[in-house]
């Protein structure tokens, strides 16, 4: 996918989810994150919108905090997500493909990054936004799907913050069953895993389906499509593996 997949499909996930969290209200239990209501969801992900934002638009080349979550709900929150999540899109369809600003994953570019990150960021919460309005809306394409799970086990847990670790040395395999060459092998020790994209060798577990239903389980929203070996491997992924804001 190219950057400006990731800046369309960031638009249209950015307006579904505050379509679906208007419908839902504000005050609506979240059941894909129980700690929280519509309003949380609109708060941390409008705030995420706007960091991503300033690193684009400003060019800042080191890292800088989120500016907090603003004191608002109701239509005055949605209103503010909406201005917000405008802001980004703008931002990085504008953007000059060589701009120099921070980020965190390996990307061809910082532009790349921004735009794929917010792309799944975004996508992730739309489905959030929905389940609290109850019942699903558009399917997730299954090449997004792909890029989201590589994204999260070549990108977020190879680095030195994942907690998805054993004592001794096991594999897990991950496997889109609807795509090409869509197969991970993750190499777990009590060391950050290694993610290769390919299916070599034996795996102690393997968690497979289709990939939008697998990308959605991976970013723990939805129960494995299908467990076989050992299943102790998909309880810990369960138990470890959430990306949380810091």
């Amino acid at each position: 996918m190219q950057t400006a997949d990731f800046v369309r499909t960031l638009d249209r996930e950015g307006r579904a989810l505050a379509l679906a969290a208007t419908e839902a209200g504000t005050e609506a239990k979240v059941p894909t994150c129980p700690d929280w209501q519509v309003k949380d969801l609109l708060r941390h992900t409008g705030m995420v919108h706007r960091w991503a934002t300033a690193f684009v638009a400003e060019a800042r080349t080191s890292y800088h905090p989120g500016e907090g979550l603003p004191d608002l709900d109701g239509a005055d929150l949605v209103t503010w997500f909406r201005e917000g999540h405008r802001r980004l899109v703008d931002t990085l369809a504008a953007a000059r493909p060589d701009v120099a600003c921070w980020h965190f994953l390996p990307a061809p570019s910082p532009l790349a990054f921004w735009a794929r990150r917010q792309a799944h960021e975004t996508t992730v919460h739309r489905v959030d936004a929905e389940a609290a309005r109850g019942g699903t809306g558009e399917e997730i394409a299954v090449d997004f799907a792909v890029d989201g799970i590589d994204e999260l086990l070549r990108g977020f847990h190879a680095r030195s913050k994942s907690r998805l670790r054993t004592d001794m040395p096991r594999v897990l395999r991950v496997r889109a069953t609807d795509a090409d060459d869509a197969v991970w092998t993750v190499r777990l020790s009590p060391e950050p895993p290694v993610t290769e994209r390919s299916d070599a060798g034996a795996a102690d577990c393997e968690l497979a389906g289709p990939a939008a239903r697998l990308y959605l389980a991976l970013w723990n929203r939805l129960p494995f499509p299908g467990v076989t070996g050992d299943a102790s491997l998909a309880g810990l992924w369960r138990e470890k593996s959430a990306v949380v804001w810091s």
